[in-house]
């Protein structure tokens, strides 16, 4: 079997290619350069996975290009990621990434779609810039729920749903075992946490994610990644014991 990874230059597609090695499975990884023949790119692969681009103006347009080329060259299982509640009119680059998971439903191909929830790694920078104030420092609410995920489960899901049957026309959201919040986080590295305004040029749906976060958070449930794994997600301070190596880390 033969997986191209659209957007396998990045953390995600990274992740998701290593996973995919330890099933004895082919990558073939594919950046935006790709798109100067996407056909020829996808050509001889068995299954692709898409990850578009962080904050992508139009993600509809990139998913319907990769989808008419998969259609093109014969490849016929495909895995979008998408994300956690993508139907938030609050959060416009959610919704772009609704609008795609219609298409992909439409495509008569076969189709998965992974939902997962903010990674814990992604607060990793921040967390490594606190050692010395001892303050983990986010815009927006430390006290909201989320379902943090660690980006390793989400790569060994997808590489369960890309090289296992039963998983053809499924939606699964993908959070972890618990709902943690930002301060959460703190506490689990020592620290504290402080909600800090956003720096003046920050992207607007980047605001409009910090606002909607403040509101509501992002709770998402660990059953569906539990139930793909066939154990439970990784914890909190499993993650971050993992991924602060030689910190002493709780949760």
């Amino acid at each position: 079997m033969k997986v191209a990874v659209l957007g396998g230059s990045g953390k995600t597609g990274r992740a998701v290619g290593a996973a995919l090695a330890q099933e004895g499975v082919a990558t073939r990884p594919l950046g935006r350069a790709a798109f100067g023949d996407l056909p020829a790119a996808l050509a001889g692969a068995d299954a692709v996975h898409v990850i578009a681009p962080n904050l992508h103006p139009d993600e509809p347009g990139y998913v319907s290009a990769v989808l008419a080329a998969a259609q093109q060259v014969g490849v016929g299982r495909l895995v979008y990621h998408s994300v956690a509640s993508p139907y938030v009119p609050a959060m416009p680059h959610h919704l772009g990434k609704a609008v795609s998971e219609d298409l992909v439903r439409r495509s008569g191909l076969e189709w998965t779609i992974l939902q997962p929830c903010a990674y814990t790694q992604n607060l990793l920078p921040a967390l490594r810039a606190a050692e010395e104030s001892g303050v983990l420092e986010v815009p927006y609410a430390v006290d909201q729920p989320f379902g943090m995920v660690d980006l390793l489960d989400v790569a060994a899901a997808t590489a369960v749903v890309l090289t296992r049957p039963g998983h053809v026309g499924a939606t699964y959201e993908l959070g972890g075992p618990a709902l943690v919040t930002v301060a959460d986080v703190a506490a689990a590295a020592g620290l504290t946490a402080r909600r800090v305004p956003a720096p003046p040029d920050v992207h607007p749906w980047l605001q409009a994610m910090f606002d909607y976060y403040d509101d509501h958070g992002l709770p998402t449930g660990g059953v569906p990644l539990g139930a793909l794994l066939g154990r439970a997600p990784a914890s909190l301070g499993e993650v971050l014991s993992r991924e602060l190596a030689g910190r002493s880390c709780q949760g």
